[in-house]
């Protein structure tokens, strides 16, 4: 039986093998994959703090929004082109799953270099935009000058590693990640305190493992499994293009709107901390280390919805709706189950995590800790939102996919940034996480659970007529 139904899906195991092991083996990867892309970030955290202190940690924060950005443009078309492909093997059609993995490629090597360029034109005025006090530009400024080098790289590898998920390697995607990563590691103490490189010591630890992962990522482009890629596919036919963008738009989108909320973060926390006790530079530094350690908590549910990506794609291509929605419950469920983990472990831990990125005064621990336990207190139904809407990417109904990506970003949290601190001050900012957290989550599930009735409603009816 299972041969006759590997036979018909083309002996893809996507349309035949079980969801769990297909689940597993395609998100573990994944997982591994993105939490080692945060811990970029975290890592370089955690030694500037270290070695520079809390002025190094607040200038990562207010350089943070332009890899957010970078991981946006990383996900428009290596999100996007991955589930193109995904739907076009699912489908049968080989030809045109070639044409998106090419133009995908293309796409993310020119986007790449042209985001660099903008980054170091307008540095300066970005910086001061994102949040800069004039104690932290100097910092901020040293650091993304030479991050900004790596972007292309980080760019380029991110998609590949989309696009080598869906073609049946994840391993390989996760292999690129943890190339990069180990060597940004072992690199960062000896730049920063062997060398006294200092910040840019971190940065170009980052920029070395960047080019390290790219360059094993780009390795892959002939080793694709399921098609075979000519220079004929290398360019970038705007309907393609077009294609490609609309369904990666809702998890583009989704971090564009993160970076929209960090700078709109930072300025208020700026703003309102200057009347506080605190200051201005403590909640910016406070910030940076809950925003990143909440970094590792999603990376996660990402991995989780990239490893259900070509599973839901294929299926969906295939018109299999059942294996589609028992995809989809198990990413939810796995997801709850390590949401509900790292709630405790924010709530009973934070001291701890607070101080692996460094020393500070009495008022930096008292604040960072409050900030860690209030403006994260609703992770465990983070990641139906993010679930979600990449579950209409992956079906190609990208605009219902960038409604759901919006929703707790645009529709509730900046809003309630801007206007909570009107009435409590400081700590305004810091509950509007948890009630934009649990209103997106409601809209969600509502949306969700009406696609769901609308989609398998009709197709029991019909089985129970026939």
């Amino acid at each position: 039986m299972s041969q006759t139904i590997a036979k018909e899906e083309g002996r893809n195991p996507l349309g035949y093998e079980k969801i769990p092991v297909l689940l597993q083996r395609y998100a573990i990867p994944s997982i591994i994959a993105m939490v080692v892309s945060s811990l970029y970030n975290i890592v370089d955290q955690i030694f500037i703090g270290q070695g520079v202190g809390y002025l190094g940690n607040a200038a990562t924060n207010v350089a943070y929004p332009l890899t957010t950005i970078c991981l946006s443009i990383a996900l428009l078309i290596g999100i996007g082109g991955a589930s193109r492909f995904s739907l076009s093997l699912g489908a049968g059609d080989e030809q045109a799953a070639e044409r998106a993995a090419g133009t995908a490629v293309t796409m993310l090597a020119a986007g790449g270099v042209l985001y660099a360029i903008l980054i170091e034109v307008f540095l300066t005025p970005l910086m001061v935009a994102f949040g800069a006090t004039g104690e932290v530009l100097p910092y901020a400024e040293s650091y993304t000058r030479i991050t900004a080098i790596g972007m292309p790289f980080l760019i380029l590898t991110n998609g590949m590693s989309n696009l080598a998920r869906a073609d049946g390697s994840p391993r390989f995607s996760m292999g690129c990640m943890l190339l990069g990563a180990v060597i940004n590691t072992i690199l960062d103490p000896l730049f920063i305190f062997a060398f006294q490189w200092g910040i840019a010591g971190a940065a170009w630890a980052t920029v070395i493992g960047q080019i390290a992962s790219c360059a094993m990522a780009c390795s892959y482009l002939p080793r694709f499994q399921h098609i075979r890629l000519t220079r004929k596919n290398f360019r970038i036919p705007p309907r393609e293009a077009l294609r490609i963008a609309s369904l990666g738009m809702s998890n583009s989108l989704n971090q564009l709107a993160m970076t929209f909320v960090q700078i709109v973060l930072n300025n208020s926390l700026t703003y309102y901390g200057a009347m506080s006790i605190y200051g201005s530079d403590i909640p910016l530094a406070s910030c940076g280390i809950v925003i990143k350690t909440n970094a590792l908590l999603v990376g996660v549910i990402v991995g989780i919805s990239q490893g259900s990506q070509p599973i839901i794609g294929f299926n969906y291509g295939a018109k299999q709706l059942p294996r589609v929605w028992a995809t989809y419950r198990l990413a939810i469920t796995c997801n709850l189950i390590i949401s509900i983990a790292a709630f405790l472990l924010f709530q009973f831990c934070p001291q701890q995590i607070i101080s692996l990125f460094g020393t500070g005064s009495p008022e930096y621990f008292e604040f960072a800790v409050r900030f860690l336990r209030i403006y994260l207190f609703m992770v465990p139904v983070n990641g139906v939102q993010i679930l979600s809407s990449n579950f209409f990417t992956a079906i190609g109904k990208a605009p219902r996919g960038v409604f759901l990506s919006l929703t707790r970003q645009v529709l509730f949290l900046t809003p309630l940034i801007l206007i909570l601190p009107l009435f409590l001050g400081l700590d305004g900012i810091l509950y509007a996480a948890p009630i934009a957290d649990g209103a997106a989550f409601l809209v969600t599930s509502l949306f969700m659970l009406t696609f769901y009735r609308k989609t398998m409603g009709g197709k029991k009816a019909a089985a129970a007529q026939n």
